[in-house]
């Protein structure tokens, strides 16, 4: 990484959990302990860079403790559009009766309106906004690979937008309310596709779907014109204990996964991050991101804390499988939280076992970013287990279709065209995928169908739509609202909807998890179980015998708090997935589970 002479834009991007924010937050530092003054901007509505720098991290520019040219902010979207909102609202509050501000509230808590404000305080750093102090460097610790291409199209989309409709609006609201103007989002998108202004570091572990993901998101960004890319492999592990022959298999299978990474990642300038025994937080941990591992200091540090030996033992998926199937035979499983905790593998390792029990299953996903087949490939599926992904842009297209249909057969071609216009808008999208979320809930009745859903912000914003739906039939249902079942009741009813929580017995993703939770409830909505996924200290207790690299068993010993936490203070029920090497995971994480029931 040329951290000598950096470009004054850097953006961080990749697959959720590969370690964005640790890099973006490490480069911050040690460009800012470097003399150069650096603003940190995360953009992530699943943010964590609160518990990584140990700083407080809010809306507001704000210093990092221990860091005197560093500065940090936080984009979160939910405020952005209750901001833009507001900016909406306000010129009208004197001029229309309360029910129709309260029917424009509504029309503007959609998704599009998050993604749009969210963008247009994004927009005004690069833009150079005049409120703001200029800074040598910014740094974007960006959303995962969904929410940054999403966030990234937009300036094209936007200012196509006001230049046909200067003075319109759109389900978003007036494009007045618009902090940044025309010119300003004309100036972003020059200069995130100029190479002299503009670095793109895509993300990766050295693990198959990563290297995928970054190769996808990297073409796309290509396409959109961000050409200067390098590549970031964090996470990289190597043996300590040559003996340790789980230890040389794992380091084996890393390096060969490299090898094997996508053709045009090859020819990217790439950067490895070695994998290191503790979690990456704080100031003085983040400060040795770019410094060798020290591995002697490993070993000093396993002789303190392996008095006790770090085994754990939970229950697996075999067993969450027949706790599933105990007293029903049709359900919805919906397996959320973090991006990169693994919530895709579980969710069609769970499937796979569902239907292998003999029970009808549909497998599906509501993440943009998701791929089951990465998982799926070179297996042989049951008969009794129907396979599909939600995909976007395809239910988008279905659902304006059936609009059209509906309403367009006695329009003016005029008519027609402003309809068509009109369901362009990003709302649609939401609303296309909202309904087929719906159809996979109906299903349900009479089969278990299982939800791969998407990283904790596009989930928040899938319930959020459920919740707008539901009010809404409430509201303008006149029925006995007991008589009523809308996708948000089936949400809230645990004998028919089973939420399974996934994590990584790490720090960051316990507390996402956490989180999520809360957020959960105040929907009304009760987790069912936690599943720790990847876990090191499971692995070793369900061994022949136990592993004896130091890095390993510091971060094995490591996971026994958390999960301890988990335990007493955050579910009713915990589940654990042991960490595997072999290929394909998912097979190998159904065997596993076999062999220790």
């Amino acid at each position: 990484m040329n951290l000598s002479d950096p470009t004054p834009y850097i953006f961080f991007t990749g697959k959720g959990g590969v370690g964005k924010t640790s890099l973006a937050s490490a480069t911050a530092i040690r460009l800012a302990d470097s003399g150069k003054s650096v603003l940190l901007i995360c953009t992530d509505p699943a943010s964590n860079l609160k518990d990584v720098l140990e700083t407080e991290v809010t809306e507001k520019v704000g210093p990092v403790n221990g860091v005197p040219e560093l500065h940090v902010v936080n984009i979160d979207p939910e405020q952005s559009a209750e901001a833009y909102r507001q900016r909406v609202v306000s010129p009208l509050q004197d001029i229309l009766p309360q029910r129709d501000l309260d029917r424009i509230r509504e029309e503007l808590s959609g998704a599009c309106t998050t993604e749009i404000a969210a963008f247009d305080e994004f927009a005004r750093y690069i833009a150079g906004d005049g409120e703001h102090k200029p800074y040598d460097v910014i740094i974007f610790d960006t959303a995962p690979t969904g929410h940054t291409l999403r966030l990234l199209e937009l300036p094209a989309a936007w200012s196509a937008f006001i230049d046909e409709n200067p003075e319109g609006a759109s389900c978003i609201g007036p494009s007045s309310a618009l902090k940044t103007n025309q010119a300003r989002y004309r100036k972003v998108v020059e200069r995130l596709k100029d190479p002299k202004t503009t670095t793109i570091y895509l993300v990766t572990r050295p693990e198959t779907t990563a290297l995928r993901e970054a190769d996808r998101s990297g073409k796309e960004l290509l396409e959109m014109g961000l050409s200067n890319q390098e590549l970031l492999i964090n996470g990289l592990f190597e043996p300590t204990d040559d003996t340790d022959l789980f230890a040389v298999k794992l380091a084996d299978k890393m390096q060969e996964t490299i090898a094997h990474m996508p053709e045009r990642l090859k020819n990217l300038t790439h950067h490895s991050f070695p994998l290191r025994p503790w979690n990456l937080l704080g100031i003085e941990r983040l400060r040795q991101v770019f410094e060798p591992l020290d591995k002697q200091e490993a070993e000093r540090v396993r002789e303190t804390v392996l008095s006790d030996g770090p085994e754990t033992a939970l229950p697996d998926l075999n067993q969450l499988t027949e706790d599933l199937t105990q007293d029903a035979d049709h359900g919805l499983i919906m397996t959320m939280g973090k991006g990169g905790v693994g919530k895709t593998v579980i969710a069609a390792a769970l499937a796979l076992r569902l239907a292998e029990k003999g029970y009808p299953v549909h497998l599906t996903t509501t993440d943009p970013a998701a791929h089951l087949s990465d998982y799926l490939e070179g297996i042989t599926l049951p008969e009794n287990l129907e396979l599909n992904r939600i995909d976007p842009q395809a239910e988008k297209r279905a659902y304006i279709e059936k609009v059209l249909r509906q309403k367009g057969k006695d329009k003016s071609g005029e008519e027609l065209r402003l309809l068509k216009e009109d369901l362009e808008s990003p709302c649609t999208e939401e609303v296309a995928v909202f309904h087929a979320f719906s159809k996979a809930i109906h299903q349900a009745k009479r089969k278990f169908v299982v939800v791969d859903t998407a990283p904790t912000g596009h989930t928040l914003l899938l319930l959020d739509t459920t919740g707008s739906y539901h009010r809404e039939v409430m509201r303008n249902s006149g029925l006995d609202t007991d008589k009523l079942k809308t996708p948000l009741r089936y949400l809230q009813d645990p004998a028919f909807t089973k939420l399974l929580l996934i994590t990584l017995p790490e720090t960051t993703p316990v507390s996402e998890a956490s989180k999520l939770q809360d957020d959960l409830r105040r929907s009304g909505i009760e987790p069912y179980a936690w599943i720790a996924n990847q876990s090191m200290s499971m692995r070793m207790s369900a061994a022949a015998s136990g592993l004896s690299d130091p890095i390993l068993q510091l971060r094995a010993a490591a996971e026994k708090p958390l999960l301890k936490r988990i335990e007493q203070k955050e579910a009713k029920l915990l589940y654990g997935v042991p960490f595997i090497v072999d290929e394909p995971v998912m097979m190998q994480m159904v065997t596993v589970s076999e062999k220790l029931s």
